[in-house]
């Protein structure tokens, strides 16, 4: 026995060292692709390592910005060709927040002991991606160079709250979807307070400030109209894409006048600004602080009070990051703010009020999605943290947020009736109150609006009986893409529900509707039938799902977004205004109105 155990200890360590050498083994260049001509010049891409039929352009720069100003024109190289197997520098940004989301993911799957050491392990020895303020860049993966027709084009927003993230990252690149006849880009846009930082001097010198990585994700979608064509993409059925802050991003561009006309679908996952009451000047809500506000707090270490513009964008870059890292509790006000201009009114507002357009729509959220945020909030609601103390301190505590009556009805359908059950309810409902109310919020209203609306809840759990996260946020995006990871434990279930998410993505970008041959049926949601395709394996129709507790939910947010009464301007004034769109754009921009 105690030879096999030394037997058994070797292969084990063997294993393990294997695992580790091949996972840091650095990936082999991709062969060059034919040269294609662009508006830009000529660029060259990699053939994939894994299907030679699909051809990679990564690095391809859609725009320029200096630092605070909207996006220009991207640069041209002409006639010598630019090779485009790389990846372009991702945008700077405060790395430790990122990554703790990372491993509270690897603590929470329920890995065998060894194989979470090996993921820790290797997500520690990863090197730090180039990053810049110039990074502009977006990547296309296609399969359709020499196709006859034009193939759906599907353009990723990633998330990261808008302070993180890249296109770039890896699980977003796989072949997944483009295998099933669509053409695949993902983006970067300006993060934290190089993406959303307004300021008075800056509103000085340009009339409006803070709205720039909104900004940065029009200018893609422009770059994407003009020349996806040359990679196979129908520049005339796009469906732009999101999760988290990438979903919220879809609502942002849906809400902003300078986006229409820019895609034709939609699809949402666990993400909606419908609650963000951010004003660049003053928000109708006193409990809300102004972008201008805020950034003026966050810059006043850096810069003198009486600094202009050019002062503000003369900081060190590191300082700015190192300002970021150091004030975490200011960073939350980095994001799209209403300025009466890119953003004419609140998004919750612009989606009541049918003031965004009305598009085939697919939207949903995971089922346990306040999972990886409850232990940092301590809340059943974003809108008040830190809720904690006696029974009856709680109880005060979220009636202050939702009224007597709908505060003890919340605590009845999500079991927070006691100190010893409260903090699993609290996850529970956190995940519903930052997510899913917002998820049938947005669907609902387009759905009343006539437009083919598709809800899905992910309900799918790791296979494993030491798992503690459920289907938490982001869980959905490796059967979306198909793009798991190696590390992670993958069923022949799951094999069967990345296929069939895959084949509804695809389906819904090819023609508005995600039913097809190869996957069960998806009804269509209603206000009425209040339908949702919940995504385990089997996938199953399920009617009215937490629908209690949503509308509670959602009678707490219309309120909000009814106490938000005044429109900062019309909307037809907004679109005589410029927001520094690339050259040649803003007639297109125009037209499409």
């Amino acid at each position: 026995m105690r030879r096999l155990s030394i037997v058994l200890f070797f292969a084990l360590a063997g294993g393990l060292a294997w695992g580790w050498f091949k996972l840091n083994q650095p990936a082999e260049p991709m062969e060059m692709s034919e040269p294609l001509r662009i508006d830009q010049g000529v660029v060259i891409g990699g053939i994939d390592h894994d299907n030679p039929d699909i051809k990679v352009f990564n690095g391809l720069p859609y725009a320029t910005a200096r630092r605070w100003t909207a996006p220009d024109t991207a640069p041209q190289w002409g006639a010598i060709p630019r090779d485009s197997r790389k990846f372009g520098a991702e945008c700077l940004q405060p790395r430790a927040g990122l990554g703790g989301f990372v491993n509270d993911i690897v603590e929470g799957v329920g890995l065998p002991w060894w194989k979470r050491i090996l993921a820790e392990k290797y997500l520690a020895a990863q090197a730090r991606p180039s990053e810049s303020e110039s990074c502009l860049f977006l990547n296309v993966r296609t399969g359709n160079l020499d196709g006859d027709m034009p193939v759906p084009v599907m353009v990723w927003i990633h998330g990261g709250s808008h302070q993180a993230g890249a296109g770039s990252t890896s699980i977003y690149q796989s072949n997944g979807l483009v295998e099933k006849g669509v053409v695949l880009v993902t983006i970067n846009y300006r993060l934290g307070p190089l993406g959303y930082l307004a300021h008075p001097a800056l509103t000085e010198a340009d009339g409006t400030s803070g709205n720039y990585g909104l900004l940065d994700q029009m200018a893609a979608l422009h770059w994407v109209r003009r020349n996806i064509n040359t990679f196979g993409g129908d520049p005339n059925n796009i469906t732009v894409f999101g999760e988290s802050a990438g979903a919220q991003s879809v609502s942002e561009l849906m809400a902003s006048p300078y986006s229409v006309g820019l895609f034709d679908k939609v699809i949402l996952e666990s993400g909606s600004s419908s609650y963000n009451a951010l004003h660049l000047k003053q928000s109708p809500l006193v409990n809300v602080r102004s972008a201008e506000d805020v950034g003026t707090e966050f810059l006043s270490t850096l810069v003198p009070p009486a600094a202009v513009a050019v002062d503000l964008r003369a900081i060190p870059a590191a300082a700015i990051i190192s300002r970021a890292e150091a004030r975490s509790d200011l960073t939350g006000y980095f994001l799209p703010n209403v300025d009466g201009n890119i953003l004419p009114e609140m998004i919750g507002k612009a989606i009541r009020d049918g003031n965004v357009p009305h598009l085939p729509m697919l939207a949903g959220y995971n089922a346990d999605e306040g999972s990886l945020f409850y232990d940092e909030i301590r809340s059943p609601t974003i809108l008040s943290k830190q809720i904690t103390g006696t029974q009856d301190e709680r109880e005060a505590a979220l009636a202050d947020v939702f009224g007597a009556n709908p505060a003890k009805a919340l605590q009845s359908l999500y079991g927070m009736e006691s100190l010893e059950t409260w903090d699993r309810g609290a996850a529970d409902m956190l995940g519903d109150d930052m997510f899913g109310v917002h998820m049938r919020f947005i669907g609902k209203q387009n759905a009343d609006a006539g437009q083919p609306t598709w809800m899905y809840m992910f309900s799918r759990t790791w296979p494993s009986r030491h798992q503690t996260i459920g289907a938490y946020h982001s869980a959905e995006i490796p059967f979306v893409f198909d793009s798991h990871s190696s590390l992670l434990p993958v069923s022949h279930a799951d094999g069967k529900l990345t296929d069939i998410m895959t084949h509804y993505w695809t389906n819904f970008a090819r023609t508005g509707n995600p039913n097809g041959d190869r996957v069960p049926e998806w009804p269509k949601y209603t206000s009425e039938t209040d339908t949702w395709n919940e995504l385990h394996y089997p996938v199953e129709p399920q009617r009215e799902l937490r629908a209690r507790k949503l509308d509670i939910l959602e009678e707490n947010l219309i309120a909000r977004i009814e106490a938000v009464t005044e429109i900062v301007a019309p909307r037809d004034m907004a679109l005589n205004m410029d927001p520094g769109l690339p050259s040649g754009d803003e007639e297109a921009v125009a037209d499409s109105n």
